[in-house]
């Protein structure tokens, strides 16, 4: 198979219209500051809080409609033990967290003034644990840059005949290149471009395929068995924990993300944060409908009358590549290009997302807090742009060991729900937790997480909750784990905490040992911009309640 020209040149200039449209949003930026006298980092991380509600709508939107969450769906619906009712589970449940973001959380990080979601960690804690704590949320968002090119390398391949590391690098390379010039304000404003092109690129394909004359009628096969399995999904009772597991881990989990809350903090307003997350968590659900579609298309087609030929391809084991293959052998060229165009501005989406979550913990909460609390904002704007650099090198450097994504990309997101959501849940709305319960936080759900197992990674079980058997020599948890582990990491935050608190505010313990200052725990002190840094009234934290 010969490099496709035609569709080569459709990217390229897809790729030219974001570039094009990120180097615009960085010189109005730009303005903007000199405008407002903003200070550089407040601009580049949060675009001067000054994002408005229809900007702030495509943006939340396209960050977590990605690469990974299109072609992960068409598989989910495809695949007969998942089908439609586990897409249709993701979907609300991502649409869940949305208005989750915007209800809860969006208003006590903005009154204390956050510039990232470790912000909290940092006054709550104190410095050393909120370090600690940023660098999970690093490790996150660094796992999520090459999970999320994956799925454009597969399909580009597939489609355009283009080697896969040539298609991960080229599109690294513009995200990054736009990332850089513009922070915020030019990942919001190509969101809008990418966004559009997502949904109107997959409404386009959808008529193609579902008319195709090798795709029977999706209504008739969504309950019966005909050419594959009901495309509806296997809804087994024995799996309804895992179901409602994997719910909470998607619509709690996302609230683990940085990226998910920088596009609430960039926000105009509380109450523009509020409606942004309110008519995000609406559209998400509106696009999910044509990526459903597709799989149900996938589902009902007689691979054998295609070009793709017998088996199929869950029988070949290509399951996590049906959608390049349908777009390719059940529609016109043209049309399997525009299908192209979709993932890759999905993928840009999310990876241009990912590289200034990354950039915003380093630079505000590593080398403003730890490393060069005293840097200027000259300083920190260069910060920015290296940490950028190197998390986009790394980070798709990491997509060629293909073998090893799916492990990344667990850790990562386990880490965001298990870790991350628990550690903010409670900085944020528990006064009594400190810096001790963090620590056991962090460890006891760790521990019981990993102990739990997961046979998709080959993590053999060591705890066996109720409803674990014994299948194939593999050890199977039928017990909602993530949420177990979740919860454990409250409630060890919590316990020890208390416990702490008790020990040092009677006395059982000497004060000289109190290294998280807990006899004179108070409340998150707002943050407040000073000369281009974020300092916090440590003083007040400090100081005893009896002084």
């Amino acid at each position: 198979m010969a490099v496709n020209v035609p569709g080569v040149i459709v990217m390229v200039v897809f790729y030219l219209l974001v570039l094009g449209t990120g180097i615009w949003a960085s010189f109005k930026s730009k303005r903007k500051q000199k405008k407002s006298g903003a200070t550089g980092m407040e601009m580049v991380l949060l675009g001067n809080r000054s994002i408005n509600l229809v900007v702030g709508v495509f943006t939340m939107t396209a960050t977590w409609v990605g690469g990974g969450v299109i072609v992960g769906a068409v598989e989910m619906v495809y695949t007969p033990s998942m089908g439609m009712s586990w897409a249709l589970l993701m979907f609300v449940a991502y649409s869940m967290s949305f208005i989750t973001a915007g209800l809860l959380f969006a208003k006590p990080m903005r009154d204390i003034n956050c510039v990232t979601m470790l912000d909290p960690f940092k006054l709550k804690y104190g410095k050393v644990m909120g370090v600690v704590l940023s660098l999970c949320s690093l490790f996150v968002d660094l796992t999520w840059v090459p999970s999320t090119l994956m799925g454009l390398g597969g399909m580009m391949s597939v489609v355009l005949d283009l080697p896969f590391s040539a298609c991960i690098w080229i599109s690294a390379g513009v995200a990054i290149t736009y990332t850089l010039m513009g922070g915020l304000y030019s990942v919001a404003y190509t969101d809008i471009i990418q966004l559009v092109l997502i949904f109107v690129g997959l409404c386009i394909c959808v008529p193609f395929v579902l008319t195709s004359p090798h795709t029977l009628d999706i209504s008739q096969t969504l309950m019966n068995n005909t050419l594959h399995a009901p495309w509806i999904g296997e809804l087994e009772l024995r799996k309804s924990w895992i179901m409602i597991d994997d719910f909470l881990f998607f619509a709690l989990g996302s609230l683990g993300y940085q990226a998910f809350h920088q596009r609430t903090l960039s926000a105009s307003s509380t109450a523009t944060a509020k409606l942004t997350s309110l008519f995000a968590a609406v559209i998400i659900l509106v696009i999910g409908i044509p990526i459903i579609l597709l799989g149900a298309a996938a589902a009902s087609t007689d691979w054998n009358q295609t070009t793709y030929g017998s088996p199929s391809p869950y029988e070949r084991g290509e399951a996590a590549m049906v959608l390049p293959i349908a777009l390719q052998h059940l529609t016109p060229p043209f049309i399997s290009i525009i299908g192209i165009g979709c993932v890759a501005a999905a993928v840009m989406s999310s990876a241009d997302s990912a590289l200034l979550s990354a950039s915003s913990v380093f630079t505000n909460n590593i080398y403003n807090t730890i490393l060069r609390p005293q840097a200027s904002d000259r300083e920190i704007q260069w910060v920015i742009r290296v940490s950028v650099v190197v998390v986009g090198v790394v980070g798709t450097s990491l997509s060629s060991l293909k073998n090893s994504i799916l492990l990344f990309w667990f850790i990562g997101a386990e880490m965001a729900y298990t870790i991350n959501f628990s550690q903010l849940l409670c900085a944020l709305f528990f006064n009594i937790s400190n810096g001790y319960g963090s620590i056991m936080g962090l460890l006891v759900g760790l521990m019981i997480r990993l102990l739990s197992g997961d046979p998709i990674i080959g993590l053999e079980a060591i705890l066996h909750f109720p409803g674990c058997t014994l299948e194939d020599g593999v050890y199977v948890q039928y017990a909602p784990v993530k949420t177990i582990s979740m919860l454990s990491t409250i409630a060890a935050i919590l316990l020890f905490s208390y416990l702490a608190s008790v020990l040092f505010n009677k006395g059982v313990l000497p004060e000289k040992w109190d290294v998280f200052k807990v006899k004179a725990q108070h409340s998150p002190v707002p943050l407040s911009p000073v000369g281009g840094a974020i300092e916090e009234e440590e003083k007040l934290k400090n100081k005893h309640p009896s002084e």
